[in-house]
């Protein structure tokens, strides 16, 4: 069997064992220590097991997403998600749909000091939703309005997945970073047009409610000087130069662990539950990039990703077309896979690609992104969709997917804009000296 037949029924057989239910990064490792053995033999293959992990487990950057990751829960915990909430809520909540509205702004906030588009949707179906069904509104554009905003989480930077895919690609973090600023406030704009077109059409959706004097709204702005601190302190930080993005975590995990002592919420339940919650979800995300990594060894020793490459552009197809491809193909992957597995699954073979159209990383990184958020509200499946019904049962599921087709539209709207015009995306950063 020749290297590239080798490669495609490896990728097959992983797809096979995902939909066994095989753990992601356990199907990636079996898969590329198999494909290794054919080619070169099993000693070998079987050092992979400890030169990948060792490789993993000793990448100083990769060190960011636990300490982002105990930021978010650490902030969770202190209650700034509730603080960010009054404070929008505050501005907008008078409006008709404004609770929506505010949940979308409060989600695009807490995805400063969060980085998870899934933790940030459970936290605000504790803050936001119970206020929004007290207020009159509809379950399916309080719900809709929640999963869209977790989105935001893996938007708005720092994030964990640009992080990832900096790592992965070896692009500059704090370049991609700031390249997601304007994205993320054309997101949270389109989402706020979609909610006042829904409300507008349907106004039993979301009614307004009272509105705040200019008084009350300072006094709620500066009782969330807490949230306000630690986002400026690790975003300023960061792209200020002052500290590394590793140091930026590091500090954001302290300050979110001081607020939460100086509250009075740092019990000893807390503390075990947020230290669990984020161990476990760095393990997994660790397993996944370990089995990544041998995959990415197999792949790379088939020459795929240059065959790939070679008979894309051999088609003589525009490179517009071939992104246009690629973007429908990862709203499909996002709508089965988690984010991580999502990009590291496809990174691989995609991002040869992409450089070799000519096209910028960095652009290419934030649109990995946007369009994997999109995957994961996409019907039929979106993760968040089900993460929100398994938290909300009473809220059937196509209640939740009939919430989210408004911002799903504008999730498109925004797609296109963003491919369409990469200066959205890459004018902070080259005003900034990043690039």
């Amino acid at each position: 069997m020749d290297p590239i037949t080798l490669s495609f029924v490896g990728l097959a057989i992983m797809m096979v064992l995902i939909a066994m239910h095989v753990p992601i990064g356990i199907a990636m490792a079996v898969v590329g220590f198999g494909g290794v053995w054919v080619m070169v033999g099993f000693e070998p293959a079987a050092k992979m097991f400890a030169t990948a992990p060792t490789q993993t487990l000793t990448q100083v950057e990769l060190g960011a997403i636990p300490l982002f990751l105990l930021m978010g829960a650490f902030a969770g915990a202190a209650g700034l998600s509730a603080d960010l909430y009054r404070l929008f809520n505050a501005f907008v909540g008078h409006f008709r749909g404004g609770l929506a509205m505010a949940t979308i702004g409060a989600c695009g906030g807490f995805g400063a000091v969060c980085g998870s588009s899934i933790a940030t949707a459970a936290t605000f179906v504790h803050v936001a939703l119970p206020q929004m069904i007290d207020r009159g509104y509809k379950p399916a554009l309080a719900a809709g309005s929640i999963a869209a905003g977790g989105t935001l989480g893996i938007l708005i930077p720092p994030s964990n997945m640009m992080l990832l895919y900096a790592i992965l690609t070896e692009q500059f973090v704090v370049a991609l970073f700031i390249a997601g600023f304007i994205p993320g406030v054309v997101t949270i704009l389109i989402y706020w047009v979609a909610i006042g077109v829904s409300v507008r059409v349907r106004p039993d959706l979301g009614p307004g409610g009272p509105k705040t004097s200019w008084r009350e709204r300072l006094d709620v702005l500066g009782s969330c000087w807490g949230v306000i601190l630690l986002a400026g302190a690790v975003s300023g930080g960061l792209y200020g130069g002052i500290f590394t993005v590793l140091e930026g975590a590091a500090v954001g995990a302290v300050f979110s662990v001081l607020f939460t002592i100086y509250r009075g919420r740092l019990t000893l339940p807390v503390f075990w539950q947020v230290l669990s919650q984020a161990a476990a979800t760095t393990g997994l995300i660790y397993i996944v990039v370990i089995g990544a990594s041998i995959l990415s060894f197999f792949i790379t020793l088939t020459q795929m990703p240059d065959f790939v490459v070679r008979e894309v552009q051999a088609t003589g197809l525009p490179g517009w077309v071939i992104v246009f491809l690629l973007l429908a193909i990862y709203i499909l992957i996002g709508a089965i896979f988690d984010e991580v597995a999502a990009m590291i699954i496809t990174l691989p073979v995609v991002f040869p690609l992409i450089v070799g159209l000519g096209y910028d990383p960095i652009w290419w990184g934030i649109m990995n992104v946007v369009v994997i958020m999109i995957g994961q509200i996409a019907p039929p499946i979106g993760i968040i969709c089900f993460v929100l019904h398994g938290m909300v049962p009473w809220i059937p599921l196509r209640t939740i997917y009939a919430g989210i087709t408004p911002f799903f539209i504008g999730d498109i709207v925004r797609l296109i804009l963003l491919a369409l015009f990469p200066v959205l995306s890459l004018w902070l950063p080259r005003q900034l000296g990043m690039m």
